[in-house]
C-alpha cells in the first residue's frame, strides 16, 4: 500500500486530502486546534492563523499546508513547529532566494508558491513530512489596511474546514478610537442554525465578533454537511466622524491621518461611458454590460451629464455633447443602450481620445468629470501599440480628471489597462465573468457616483517620509489615509491643513495636535502605526514603480525592496523562503500579479495530487482585507507577534489529554498524543450567550443611587442589555460563596468563593452526583467519582473527552462542556493579584437558569440624564467604568452602574451558598 498523501488547505483554510481516497482515512489526520485570530486597529488589519494538526497513523505521512490570503495583503510570517522545533520563513529578495528555489527543484521537490485564485484571494502553499503519531503547528500572519467603501469597512473570514473540529474559534477584535458606528455581521455562516454560535460585544471603541461552533452546529449550516463547516462570515462597520479635520493617531515616531469629512454637498459630475462592443464581448458579456449601463443611468442625478461611447474597430456616440440626465435623455439614453450588439475588433486609442474630446468640448464649471473605459481584450485595431496608446491618453488628458478602466474577463490586458489608469489618476479593477459582473459593474459605480471634494492637497509639519498627499477626487463613503515619520524626537505637535474644493468654493481644514494627546496607543501595540505607515508605504511605491522608467524606476525599486525585507512583507520584489526539517529541504513563495500565477513552475514541481477530502478553514477580507489577534469572547486575548496590534493573552496552543488509565486507578496529570475516535464523535446542541442575566417583575418604584465608588470591595460584573451599546453593571460584595449557575434539570450547579480583593479564589462545577471539578489558582482537579485527574495552570494545553464531559485546558483558560453548557473559566494575573473569572458561554435554549450568571440580557430605556427604566421601574444609575475581566486582556469597559436589586429582583443572601 502506498503512503498516504495529505494535502492541508488554510484560507484561514485548512484543506487535508488523501491520495487512498476511503472517506474512512480521513480520521488519519486530526486538527484538534483550529484558530483565527484578527485584529483591526485604525483600519490595519492583522491575521494569524494557527492549525494544529496530529497525524494518527503509525506510519509518517507528507500533509500539505495552502493558505488563501486576501490579495491587498501582504503575509509577514509563516511557521511550522514540529517536535517543540520552530521552521520560520524568512523573506529576501527575489535574486537572493533563486538559488535556494533552482536547488530545491533540482532535486525534485515541490516549490512553494502563492497563486490568484479566485477574485480576492492568493494562494500561499509549502509542506512538510509529519513523523509517526506527531503533531504539528503551523501559523501564518498577514497584514492588510481596510479600505473605506461605499461608507463601511468590510472583513471577510471563510470557512471550510472539511472537518469538525473540537476546539474551533474564530475570534475579531476591532479597536476605533473614535468610536464604531455600526457594525454588522451577514454571511452564509449567519444563518438561523449558527446564529447562536456568533457573538457581537461592543463597548466604547470596541467590537469583539467571535464564532465558536460545537462540533455538531458544525454539521448544521446550509451548506454545511459532516464534513464540517462551509460559508462565510462577512463583517462591516464604520466608525464616528465628529471631527471634520480627520482622525489623528500617533505613536513610536509615526503618525496616521484618516480624513473622510462627512455633511458635504455632492458635486455634480460629468461622466463618460466608453464601452466595448468588439466582438469578444459576445453573449452574456454584452447582457451584463447593457444591464449595468440601464441601472446606472437611473442612478444619476438630475444636475450630473453624462456621454456614451461604443466602439469596436469603429466608435460611435450615442450624442456629441454631454447631456444633462433629464429623462428624457436618460430614457433616450436607455433606448441607445438597449440596441448595443457586439460586432468588429477594439480600437481603444481612439474610443478613449474621444471620450476626452467630449470633455473638452463642453467644460462644465463646478463639477468632477470622470471617464470610465470597459473592454475584455486586447488592443487589436487602429493604434495597438500599448505603450503609445497610454502617451496619447496621458498628453490629452493631462492629468485634468480621472479615468477608471475596467477590464472584463481575463483575456484583457491587466497590465496595460492598471497602468493606463495608474498615469490618469484612477484605478484599474477586474470584472469577473460571473452570473453577478452586471452588479460589479453597478458597484463600482456607486463608488465614484458622489464625488464631494475635488483637488485635495494635504499638507503637515514636523514631519517627514509621506505617503502620498494630493488626491484628485474624494467620493462619498471613502476615506483618505496618510502616515508618515516624525523625524524630529523634540516634535511636541503636529499641525494638519487640507486643502480643497467643494461645491463652487474652496475649503480648508486645520487642525494642530500634541503628540502627547494621540499617542494612547498601548505598548504591545506601540509599533503597528510604523507597519500601517511601511504597508501603505510599500504599496504606493510599487504603484510608482509601474509607471516609471530608468534610474527613477530603479530608485523607487530598492526603496520598496528596503522596506519590504525590513518588514518582512511578502511583495511582488521578494519571496518567502521556508527551510523544511527534511534535511534542509527549501521551499520559496514569490507573490503573482493580478490575475497571473507565480512564474515559478507550480505543477510539475508537484507530485499528482489525489482527490481532495479535506479538513480546514479560511480567512480573507471583503474588499481590503485585515486582521490581528484576540483570543476568546467574549474575552478577546491572544499573544500578539511584537510590534503587531493584539493583546496580550493565551497563546492558544492545544494537546490532548489522554484518557486516564481508570483499570489501574492512576491519578496525576495523564498526556498522551491522540484522543480516541470516540472522543472526536461527541455531539452536542448549543445556543450561546454571553454573561448575561434578566430581572423579573419588579414592584415600580424609584431605586436609589448606587454610588460609583463602593464604600465595601465589589465583584463587579458586566450585564449586556438588548439593543443597546452601553450595558449595565452591578457589584457583588466581597467575600462571598456565590452561586454562579445552576441547572437543576441537568444536574449541573456552578458555584465560587469570592476573594479578599478581586475575582475569585475556587470554582467548583457539578454535574450529576458523581462530576467533580475544582478550580483553583495553581491546579484543576477533576473526579469521576472513581478517579482523580490533576492539570496544572502552564502546562501543556490539553483536551480530555469523557461521558458528555469535554475539557480544553489552554494557557490560562479552562473551558468546560457539559451537556448543554459551556462555561470559561479565565485565569487572571494583574498587578501581583492572581484571580479567576468565570464566564457563560452557552447554556439551552429559552432556558433561564438558577444564578449570578443565569439570567437573561436585560433591556432597558434611558429616561434623562441618570436615570433608566428597567423592567418598568425607574432606576438610578451612575456612568462608571469595569475592567471586563471576561476577557484575559481586561479591557476597561464604560457601563451604567445600577443596584443590584434592580436587575436580579433579589438580595445577595438568595445567591450564596454555605459550600462550594
Amino acid at each position: 500500500m502506498t503512503r498516504p498523501e495529505l494535502r492541508l488547505i488554510l484560507l484561514g483554510f485548512f484543506l487535508i486530502s488523501a491520495s487512498s481516497a476511503p472517506v474512512k482515512k480521513t480520521q488519519d489526520v486530526n486538527i484538534y486546534s483550529f484558530y483565527i485570530n484578527s485584529t483591526v486597529t485604525s483600519r490595519y488589519a492583522t491575521t494569524i492563523i494557527t492549525s494544529r494538526v496530529a497525524n494518527r497513523l503509525n506510519e509518517s505521512q507528507e500533509i500539505f499546508f495552502e493558505v488563501k490570503i486576501p490579495k491587498n495583503a501582504f503575509i509577514s510570517k509563516f511557521r511550522m513547529t514540529i517536535d517543540g522545533k520552530s521552521y520560520d520563513g524568512v523573506v529576501k529578495e527575489k535574486a537572493d532566494a533563486q538559488q535556494q528555489y533552482s536547488q530545491a527543484v533540482s532535486r525534485g521537490q515541490s516549490a512553494g508558491l502563492i497563486k490568484s485564485v479566485g477574485r480576492t484571494l492568493e494562494e500561499f502553499k509549502t509542506s512538510v513530512n509529519v513523523a509517526a503519531l506527531s503533531k504539528v503547528t503551523f501559523e501564518l500572519t498577514y497584514e492588510e489596511l481596510l479600505t473605506r467603501r461605499l461608507g463601511k469597512y468590510e472583513l471577510l473570514i471563510n470557512a471550510q474546514p472539511m472537518q469538525t473540529v473540537a476546539d474551533f474559534k474564530i475570534d475579531v477584535h476591532i479597536h476605533e478610537k473614535p468610536g464604531i458606528s455600526f457594525l454588522e455581521v451577514k454571511g452564509g455562516l449567519s444563518t438561523n442554525d449558527l446564529a447562536n454560535a456568533i457573538k457581537t460585544t461592543r463597548a466604547d471603541s470596541d467590537a469583539w465578533v467571535t464564532f465558536y461552533p460545537t462540533r455538531e452546529q458544525q454539521t448544521k449550516c446550509k451548506d454545511c454537511d459532516k464534513n464540517g463547516l462551509k460559508g462565510d462570515l462577512l463583517i462591516s462597520y464604520d466608525v464616528e466622524r465628529q471631527n471634520p479635520n480627520g482622525e489623528m493617531k500617533v505613536s513610536n515616531g509615526y503618525f496616521v491621518h484618516n480624513f473622510a469629512p462627512l455633511d458635504l454637498p455632492r458635486i455634480p459630475k460629468n461622466v463618460v461611458f466608453i464601452i466595448d462592443r468588439s466582438g469578444s464581448m459576445h453573449g452574456k458579456k454584452i447582457e451584463q454590460t447593457r444591464l449595468a449601463l440601464l441601472k446606472i443611468l437611473s442612478d444619476l442625478s438630475e444636475d450630473d451629464h453624462f456621454g456614451l461611447i461604443t466602439f469596436d474597430s469603429r466608435v460611435d456616440l450615442w450624442k456629441r455633447e454631454l447631456l444633462k440626465a433629464t429623462k428624457t435623455n436618460l430614457d433616450d439614453a436607455k433606448s441607445f443602450v438597449k440596441k448595443i450588439t457586439d460586432r468588429g475588433s477594439t480600437d481603444i486609442n481612439a474610443a478613449v481620445l474621444e471620450g476626452v474630446n467630449m470633455f473638452k468640448r463642453q467644460p462644465q464649471a463646478g463639477s468632477a468629470s470622470i471617464l470610465i473605459l470597459l473592454t475584455d481584450g486586447d488592443p487589436t485595431s487602429g493604434e495597438t501599440n500599448t505603450e503609445r496608446i497610454m502617451s496619447n491618453v496621458r498628453k490629452a488628458i493631462g492629468s485634468k480628471f480621472p479615468l477608471y478602466c475596467l477590464g472584463f474577463g481575463y483575456d484583457v490586458n491587466f497590465d496595460f489597462l492598471t497602468k493606463m489608469s495608474l498615469e490618469n489618476n484612477g484605478v484599474a479593477r477586474r470584472i469577473y465573468e460571473d452570473s453577478d459582473a452586471d452588479l460589479q459593474l453597478q458597484g463600482f459605480y456607486d463608488e465614484v457616483a458622489v464625488p464631494l471634494l475635488t483637488d485635495i492637497q494635504l499638507n503637515y509639519k514636523g514631519v517627514s517620509n509621506l505617503t502620498q498627499t494630493n488626491f484628485a477626487l474624494y467620493f462619498n463613503g471613502s476615506e483618505i489615509v496618510v502616515s508618515g515619520q516624525i523625524t524630529d524626537n523634540n516634535v511636541e505637535s503636529i499641525s494638519t491643513e487640507v486643502i480643497a474644493i467643494s461645491k463652487g468654493s474652496k475649503v480648508t481644514y486645520q487642525n494642530t495636535v500634541t503628540t502627547k494627546d494621540v499617542i494612547d496607543v498601548p505598548s504591545e501595540h506601540e509599533d503597528f502605526v510604523e507597519r500601517l505607515w511601511a504597508y501603505l508605504t510599500v504599496k504606493q511605491l510599487l504603484d510608482k514603480h509601474v509607471l516609471l522608467e530608468g534610474p527613477e524606476k530603479e530608485a523607487v525599486k530598492n526603496e520598496a525592496l528596503k522596506l519590504s525585507l525590513k518588514y518582512q512583507f511578502v511583495t511582488s520584489l521578494t519571496s518567502m523562503v521556508v527551510t523544511k526539517p527534511q534535511e534542509g529541504d527549501v521551499e520559496v513563495a514569490d507573490k503573482p500579479k493580478e490575475g497571473k500565477e507565480s512564474h515559478r513552475p507550480p505543477v510539475s514541481s508537484y507530485p499528482p495530487l489525489p482527490p481532495r477530502i479535506g479538513y480546514g478553514l479560511s480567512a480573507g477580507s471583503g474588499f481590503p482585507g485585515r486582521i490581528g489577534q484576540y483570543g476568546p469572547p467574549p474575552y478577546p486575548g491572544h499573544q500578539g507577534r511584537p510590534g503587531l496590534p493584539g493583546q496580550p493573552g493565551h497563546p492558544g496552543y492545544h494537546g490532548i489529554l489522554r484518557r486516564p488509565d481508570w483499570s489501574s486507578g492512576s491519578a496525576g496529570v495523564i498526556m498522551s498524543q491522540l484522543d480516541s475516535e470516540s472522543e472526536a464523535d461527541l455531539g452536542i446542541s448549543y445556543v450561546m450567550k454571553t454573561p448575561i442575566m434578566a430581572p423579573t417583575h419588579v414592584t415600580r418604584k424609584l431605586v436609589a443611587p448606587t454610588q460609583s465608588v463602593p464604600a465595601v470591595r465589589n465583584n463587579r460584573f458586566l450585564l449586556p442589555a438588548d439593543g443597546q451599546t452601553k450595558p449595565l453593571c452591578f457589584d457583588v460584595p466581597i467575600p462571598h460563596k456565590l452561586k454562579l449557575l445552576q441547572d437543576s434539570a441537568l444536574g449541573f450547579s456552578m458555584n465560587g468563593e469570592s476573594m479578599a480583593k478581586t475575582g475569585f479564589q475556587q470554582i467548583t462545577i457539578h454535574y450529576k452526583t458523581n462530576h467533580h471539578l475544582t478550580i483553583n489558582t495553581n491546579s484543576i482537579n477533576y473526579n469521576d467519582g472513581q478517579n482523580n485527574v490533576q492539570y496544572l495552570w502552564g502546562q501543556e494545553p490539553s483536551q480530555h473527552d469523557q461521558e458528555g464531559i469535554i475539557l480544553i485546558l489552554r494557557d490560562n483558560e479552562m473551558d468546560v462542556t457539559i451537556g448543554s453548557i459551556r462555561v470559561v473559566i479565565v485565569l487572571h494575573k494583574k498587578r501581583g493579584d492572581v484571580f479567576l473569572w468565570p464566564v457563560v458561554w452557552q447554556q439551552p435554549e429559552n432556558v433561564t437558569l438558577a444564578g449570578i450568571l443565569g439570567k437573561d440580557k436585560i433591556s432597558y430605556e434611558e429616561i434623562q440624564g441618570s436615570t433608566l427604566k428597567i423592567m418598568d421601574n425607574d432606576v438610578k444609575a451612575s456612568w462608571d467604568e469595569m475592567p471586563d475581566y471576561r476577557f484575559p486582556s481586561a479591557p476597561v469597559v464604560r457601563c451604567w452602574l445600577v443596584p443590584f436589586q434592580a436587575v436580579m429582583n433579589g438580595e445577595i443572601s438568595d445567591f450564596t451558598v454555605t459550600h462550594l
